[in-house]
């Protein structure tokens, strides 16, 4: 494909190519490939209602990039025989990518809005262009997941300035695990076991069985806790002392999954094994975070072993540039928050340890997390959504328990907003005596929740129905949520009536694919969590209760939801990719907002923003919009 100087083009070529510049994927592909773009594209004119391209036109054979107007797409619906708007395509956008690749008919109608006029290049100029630019040909092989590439890139190039980085958390643990560890039988004198270790300058020692299956670990702080307590006699056999049943992954799972075990349960070794279990290597802490100088595990150690709520303050501050480190080092949106929620559940149970060691209230109880934390999908702006669930010891009322526990409780919520959990507005919280309650009281509260389902009890169900057990026995809650779920299943009702609620929170889109901005924030701003991840939290919320699905991570949950049948596959990773990417934007505007030295807010002005990550997060709130047509249909709505 021969270089053209811009200046030597036609006046129209370059008029055509500084209009593709300013959209993508065309701002990133190199002049020679735009420039043959633009010398081979005509244009043409579409009058409001005109069929642009149908089903009945046979195999696609020209590509549309949106010049002017608007492009919308139409399906009958099988069921009620009415049009369907299934989505629109604005400037700059193009189509129908995946027809003209699969050199097949369109499945959907596309009828101009307006007076519209397209670019169209024929099949022969496509396909040289998608042979000869990989930048062209990656977004029309992948669409809107190469653009949240470009955003993702971007997050991790600018908190590489600052710490610089090689290795990515997405590399296999293989990579990481020590190669043919050291092993010994669970007979083997503890004496024996040290020396090997010792012997091998390392810091564990994995006990097998005859087929090579991990059953134990032993490293050298149990051979510290050994010494001082004097617990064992050097001479006794190893599986007394070692740590039964260790962790293990398989050497398929990345460093990240690693990152997290050890950053929760706050132990150094992971064993890796492969498809029968059989143990090809450990990895240490060191081993993972050594070569990439990320102190998530040792940051986690630090909180769980705080000695007073000072400390942890203090600590506390070191998170947000640990959510620098972990993007430069390659974790994307959803595991950031899930690092973040780590941390908070790592801080909530240090407080409650340390509460319990002042002042034990002497009752076994369930500290519970609700909303975002309970979904693990927390940014650095958080706020407590809390309660208790307790047993009634006998001889004991249910009320007598709840004034021995609910100081505990205040004292707790107020230790957690000193270190930056800030108090509930809404008074969702374990301090308050309607949120402290025994399993009985939970279970007929949400007897009456979903038999009642008030205006109110549908607001508390964005909340409530999101629950996790974050300390404390988890079998209560396991109970509770089994017995929740089947009500809910089996009360249809109440599945209507959430889903109409779910769509009370419209993504900010205007009929015209402007912006929508928030009524309650500063001129010309949108709510991102509000009004960008809502959207999608609540109807995959709604869909995933009444499939009986008991995880609360919406990720997690759309893929269980693929697993039942419910969305096909391409649905559900167009909608996983949408909600990373608000997500993500979500998660620079924080990191903006610190550099600057700003409160923390989810108000955005999408006006400051690139042109690049203002298309993708219109194409995002786009998904949004076809979730809740879904969710329409599914329930007659």
């Amino acid at each position: 494909m021969p270089h053209s100087h811009p200046d030597s083009l036609p006046q129209n070529t370059r008029a055509i190519m500084t209009f593709l510049r300013a959209h993508a994927p065309f701002s990133r592909m190199e002049d020679d490939h735009l420039a043959y773009f633009a010398e081979h594209a005509s244009l043409k004119f579409f009058a409001d209602n005109d069929v642009v391209l149908s089903p009945q036109d046979g195999p696609i054979t020209r590509f549309h990039v949106v010049k002017q107007g608007r492009v919308r797409g139409e399906r009958d619906n099988k069921t009620t025989g009415e049009t369907q708007h299934t989505f629109e395509i604005s400037v700059g956008e193009c189509f129908p990518l995946a027809a003209l690749v699969g050199e097949r008919p369109t499945r959907t109608v596309h009828r101009a809005v307006g007076d519209t006029f397209c670019l169209i290049l024929k099949h022969e100029v496509f396909s040289r262009l998608f042979a000869e630019s990989a930048t062209f040909r990656d977004f029309c092989l992948r669409g809107v997941s190469s653009l949240l590439d470009q955003v993702n890139q971007r997050i991790q190039s600018k908190a590489q300035q600052s710490i610089g980085s090689d290795n990515s958390l997405d590399m296999p643990l293989g990579r990481y695990a020590l190669r043919n560890p050291i092993v010994c039988a669970p007979e083997v004198p503890i004496r024996e076991a040290v020396a090997l270790m010792h012997q091998n300058s390392v810091g564990s020692v994995v006990i097998t069985d005859t087929r090579h299956h991990p059953l134990g670990i032993f490293t050298l702080r149990d051979l510290r806790t050994i010494v001082a307590d004097e617990a064992f006699s050097l001479d006794a056999p190893i599986r007394q002392a070692m740590t039964p049943d260790p962790v293990c992954l398989p050497e398929q799972a990345d460093a990240f999954d690693a990152a997290l075990l050890m950053a929760e349960h706050h132990f150094a070794h992971i064993c890796v094994t492969d498809d029968a279990h059989k143990l090809i290597g450990v990895v240490s802490e060191r081993d993972l975070f050594s070569l990439q100088r990320v102190d998530l595990v040792h940051l986690a150690r630090a909180i769980g072993t705080a000695s007073n709520v000072r400390t942890l303050v203090n600590i506390r501050t070191d998170v947000a540039q640990l959510v620098d480190i972990m993007l430069a080092h390659g974790a994307d949106s959803g595991q950031v928050v899930k690092i973040i929620t780590t941390l908070n559940d790592v801080t909530v149970r240090r407080v409650l340890e340390l509460n319990k060691k002042d002042q034990d209230p002497g009752i076994d109880f369930t500290w519970l997390t609700f909303g975002s934390e309970a979904r693990q999908e927390q940014t650095l702006l958080t706020d407590q959504d809390n309660g208790i669930l307790f047993k009634v010891p006998a001889g004991l009322t249910a009320e007598q328990v709840r004034r021995r526990l609910l100081p505990f409780a205040e004292k707790v919520n107020q230790e957690l907003a000193e270190c930056g959990f800030t108090l509930c507005k809404g008074n969702i919280m374990a301090g308050n005596p309607k949120l402290c309650l025994s399993m009985q009281e939970w279970d007929d509260w949400f007897l009456r929740f979903i038999d009642a389902a008030t205006p109110q009890n549908l607001i508390y169900s964005s909340i409530f129905l999101d629950m996790r057990a974050v300390y404390g026995p988890k079998a209560p809650l396991t109970q509770l949520l089994t017995r929740v779920l089947n009500r809910i299943q089996n009360n249809p009702l109440f599945q209507k009536m959430l889903a109409s609620n779910a769509l009370e929170r419209r993504p900010p889109l205007t009929l015209f694919r402007g912006f929508r901005y928030a009524p309650d924030g500063e001129k010309n701003t949108i709510d991102l969590k509000r009004q960008g991840l809502a959207p999608f939290v609540e109807a995959i919320r709604v869909l995933a209760l009444a499939s009986g699905i008991r995880t609360a991570n919406t990720l997690e949950r759309i893929n269980l939801l693929v697993d039942k049948g419910v969305f096909e596959p391409k649905d559900a990773n167009a909608w996983k990719e949408s909600y990373s990417l608000i997500q993500a934007i979500r998660m620079r505007a924080h990191q903006e907002q610190t550099a600057l030295g700003l409160p923390l807010c989810n108000f955005i002005d999408p006006n400051d923003l690139n042109p690049l990550d203002q298309r993708i997060l219109r194409e995002s709130f786009r998904q949004a919009q076809r979730l809740q047509q879904k969710l329409e249909l599914t329930y007659q709505l």
